[in-house]
Formats: structure tokens, C-alpha cells, sequence
């Protein structure tokens, strides 16, 4: 669960991190997707491959629960976020096949919601036009992406981040080295153009895709508020 915290895994990924055999690592998978605290899709990469997330949300559903069923003041709580004072800003990287989308989305979405506090960037292994859906999917929460460029990853290639995020499994697989070694993670995100063939088939799958990033930003906020002791909170 912790590694799935940080990172969408394949089973043979979690076998080897974990230094448990496949079978017992499947069968712990299968009881805790029975439970509704792990999911599951198959890759868009490689169709034999299945990625597994954790849902952070009902883990710390749980939590609370369990907490506040042992001792009303033991629930969860959110702690108060301190001061930044001169610590450099969190960078990171979203990368997605097009950037049309999904690393675009998450850009944004993680400036705005943690206040510019964190610098976000995205790129795309065959960079394409921004998808209208990504822009008015945006629009919607508030958030005006109209004015963003695509662009290759080459471009951050001597670029330094401290976290990268690969959204598409197939750029996973491409994903080069970064300098300054920065922590990789893979969020499994379907491309929601593909559900359909044209803007008002697959706008339902834009704003799914759009909810999904949202909980993950969140998520992420948190993680770097708790490592870098100083960034705001999600909102």
C-alpha cells in the first residue's frame, strides 16, 4: 500500500519492490480490490499489463474512522500548513504522450490549487495541438488554459525537477533521465480523446479525467506539504 501511495504499479513492479512471490502479491491485491481500497486498469501500453492505484480517499476514510471509533479525539485532522520562508518551490513534471490533455490539466490544476506554491510544467513525447475539451473542461473549474503552448519533452531535458510524473503509460516506457535524479511516479490516466469520436462524445470522459486529476493533485499537495515543511495545503 505504501508504494502504491506513491505510484500506480504493475504486479511484477510490486513483486520485485516488495521481495514477496507473484502469487502472494496477486492474492493480496485481490482482497484488497475487494475491499475498495486498491484499483485496477489495464495498460494502454501493453494490454496484458494491469496498473494498480491505491484510493488514498478511502484509506483515510478508514482512518478516521477507526480513530474516532476508538476515541472521538483520536479522528484525523488536517495540521495547519507553516510558513514557506525562503524554501525553494517544489518543481515537477507532468509528461503525457500529446501534452494536448492530461499533462496540461494536471499543470494547471496543481498550481492553482496549491496557490502557486508549487512551479508545474508538462510536455509530451509527440507533442499535438491542445485539445478544446482540455480548455473548456478547465474553464469549468475556474481555470483558464487557453493560452498554453505544447511542448516536446526534449525541451526540460537539462531541466532539473524534483518529482516527475509520467500520466500515459506509453511514455512511461520512453520517459528519459532527468538531472538531479528526481522522484518518478506513474499516474495510469486513460486519454480521454479516445472515448469517442468526436468533442461532445468525449467531453463525459475529459471531465472524468479532470475529477481523477483533481483527487491525485490533492493527494500530491499533501505528500509535498508533509516533505517540504512548508507549501500551502490543497484547496
Amino acid at each position: 500500500m505504501s508504494e502504491l501511495a506513491r505510484s500506480d504499479r504493475r504486479v511484477s513492479e510490486l513483486t520485485e519492490l516488495v521481495g514477496e512471490p507473484q502469487n502472494l502479491v496477486s492474492y493480496h491485491l485481490r482482497e484488497l480490490r475487494d475491499a475498495g481500497l486498491v484499483s485496477s486498469r489495464r495498460s494502454s501500453f501493453d494490454g496484458r499489463d494491469m496498473y494498480y492505484r491505491a484510493d488514498l480517499d478511502r484509506c483515510g476514510e478508514l482512518f478516521r474512522a477507526v480513530g474516532s471509533a476508538l476515541q472521538p479525539g483520536l479522528g484525523l485532522a488536517e495540521a495547519p500548513s507553516s510558513a514557506r520562508g525562503s524554501r525553494p518551490q517544489p518543481r515537477v513534471l507532468f509528461l503525457c504522450t500529446g501534452n494536448s490533455a492530461r499533462s496540461q490539466m494536471a499543470e494547471a490544476l496543481l498550481e492553482h490549487r496549491s496557490d502557486h506554491t508549487i512551479q508545474a510544467r508538462s510536455a509530451g513525447s509527440h507533442p499535438k495541438a491542445l485539445h478544446p475539451n482540455a480548455v473548456r473542461v478547465m474553464a469549468e473549474l475556474g481555470i483558464d488554459i487557453s493560452g498554453q503552448t505544447v511542448k516536446h519533452l526534449d525541451r526540460f531535458a537539462g531541466t532539473r525537477f524534483d518529482h516527475v510524473i509520467t500520466l500515459c503509460d506509453r511514455v512511461r516506457e520512453v520517459c528519459p533521465q532527468f538531472p538531479g535524479r528526481p522522484a518518478h511516479a506513474h499516474w495510469s490516466t486513460p486519454d480521454p480523446a479516445a472515448e469517442g469520436a468526436t468533442d461532445d462524445e468525449t467531453y463525459p470522459a475529459f471531465e472524468r479525467t479532470a475529477e481523477d486529476l483533481q483527487t491525485r493533485v490533492g493527494h500530491l499537495i499533501r505528500r509535498l506539504s508533509a516533505s517540504e515543511g512548508g507549501i500551502a495545503h490543497a484547496h
